[in-house]
């Protein structure tokens, strides 16, 4: 099986169960139902999977593996980000959801993949952490009295939250509006304050 057949098959797959968990849980969801929707025979299933769960395994992983590369694209091409000096167009982390946008509605709008959004939480606070490694910006921050885990958690609940918002509104607007609107938050913090009457 060449390549390129391999790949459409796998998506395939990977669609149908998709499309099948926004019908059902996935314990409920059987080898033939991921086929017959899929409309693939049994056989190509298994040249490429022995369980269901290593279709929804594999499909997890490439997500995150994904989200790693989208969220770490503007830190590319050079060795110190700052916020300020980005454009919109570097952050990829909006066009990523919806690159993926059938999985990242499923887990926004279901409990089909129980657990999953925490992961994902977990994954960006990590990424968030990163950010923090070396041991200036670390330092920087301790300095203000911030604690670098929670920053990096309030980051990273405050994209999820803005990707939720998007989802919910059906991806109105573009990636790259969604772009402006983070890095405009980011770069406005410091210095909206807002006022209690």
């Amino acid at each position: 099986m060449s390549d390129r057949r391999i790949r459409k098959s796998k998506q395939a797959l990977t669609a149908a169960l998709i499309e099948l968990l926004q019908q059902k849980e996935f314990r409920s969801i059987s080898i033939t139902d991921i086929v017959a929707v899929a409309d693939v025979n049994r056989g190509t299933f298994y040249k490429h999977y022995t369980y269901k769960e290593d279709l929804l395994d594999e499909l997890v992983e490439s997500v995150i593996i994904d989200l790693r590369d989208s969220y770490e694209e503007p830190y590319r091409h050079v060795t110190t980000l700052i916020i300020q000096e980005l454009v919109a167009s570097a952050v990829k982390i909006f066009d990523h959801v919806y690159k993926h946008r059938s999985f990242y509605q499923l887990i926004s709008n279901s409990n089909a993949l129980p657990g999953f959004q925490q992961r994902l939480c977990n994954e960006l606070q990590n990424l968030s952490l990163q950010d923090y490694r070396n041991e200036e910006a670390r330092n920087a921050m301790i300095e203000l009295g911030i604690n670098p885990e929670l920053y990096a958690s309030y980051q990273a609940y405050a994209i999820w939250g803005l990707i939720i918002a998007w989802i919910q509104n059906d991806f109105e607007h573009s990636a790259h509006y969604m772009s402006e609107q983070l890095l405009k938050i980011l770069n406005q913090q410091s210095t909206f304050r807002p006022t209690h009457e």
